[in-house]
């Protein structure tokens, strides 16, 4: 039985939920199955067949971090692989990834939430001290279903902030940018950075998918369900009948996230 870990889900405080199930709803015009609790994501969990999660919180704001982060290392339980909220106008910045490096695995970045491009040079600063600790960034990437027109994470600016901390551990969600795909192939794929498959992998072409795994190969690819916006269980089904070996279907399971983030 293939072991499942799932690299991209969305959970907050149950005295906020409702709220942000609201937002959500509003903002990506699609109907949550369920609160994005951490209760709830567990039963998702034991009903997919995932053994560990990565759960966040996205900073909208510099001010919200530290409290964010003070409830998501709160919760910390086995199957939780933290992500901590950080946002790269936070002045605290250095102290808070401190305490980023002894209760979690990473950080998410939202550059269309938080406002920011991704290659804005007053981020580097932040880019360079999670390379210094080895802290990996789950980072929106591409566009959003209700984005003004300007994507602040293009693939053309995340390639020049690879290019500037070639070591930056870099988890591009959507395949490296919703509904940019073919910007995505022919820009990152290829580089030091990993992809996840949420609210992709499905609906992309065939033809076009097939050019990424060749391009970019099994080895930095991730499932990742983006809970609660989607149902683990659908994307699950689709990469295990994915017609490529039993080794690669594991790599983007469990494999891959397990060595990038050093899980044994």
């Amino acid at each position: 039985m293939m072991e499942i870990i799932d690299a991209h889900n969305h959970i907050w405080p149950e005295r906020v939920v409702c709220k942000a199930k609201d937002y959500l709803e509003s903002f990506t015009k699609h109907k949550l199955a369920t609160l994005p609790t951490a209760d709830n994501l567990l039963k998702v969990m034991d009903e997919s067949g995932i053994s560990k999660s990565v759960v966040s919180s996205v900073a909208s704001y510099p001010r919200q971090v530290v409290s964010i982060n003070n409830w998501l290392f709160s919760i910390k339980q086995e199957r939780f692989i933290p992500f901590a909220s950080i946002h790269p106008f936070f002045d605290g910045f250095k102290e808070e990834l401190k305490r980023v490096q002894d209760n979690a695995f990473g950080v998410k970045l939202q550059p269309e939430f938080q406002n920011f491009y991704f290659d804005d040079e007053k981020a580097f600063p932040l880019y360079e001290e999670l390379q210094k600790l080895n802290l990996a960034v789950l980072l929106h990437c591409g566009s959003e279903i209700s984005s003004s027109g300007k994507v602040h994470s293009a693939p053309e600016r995340i390639l020049k902030v690879i290019e500037k901390f070639p070591e930056l551990k870099i988890i591009g969600a959507h395949m490296g940018g919703f509904l940019m795909w073919e910007e995505v192939l022919e820009k990152l794929a290829g580089k030091n950075i990993y992809f996840d498959t949420s609210d992709s992998i499905r609906i992309m072409k065939k033809e076009l998918l097939e050019q990424f795994f060749a391009k970019h190969g099994f080895d930095k690819i991730v499932y990742g369900s983006d809970f609660p916006i989607q149902d683990p269980k659908e994307e699950i089904a689709f990469i295990k009948a994915l017609n490529i070996s039993e080794e690669n279907k594991q790599k983007l399971l469990s494999l891959n996230i397990k060595k990038l983030l050093s899980i044994y």
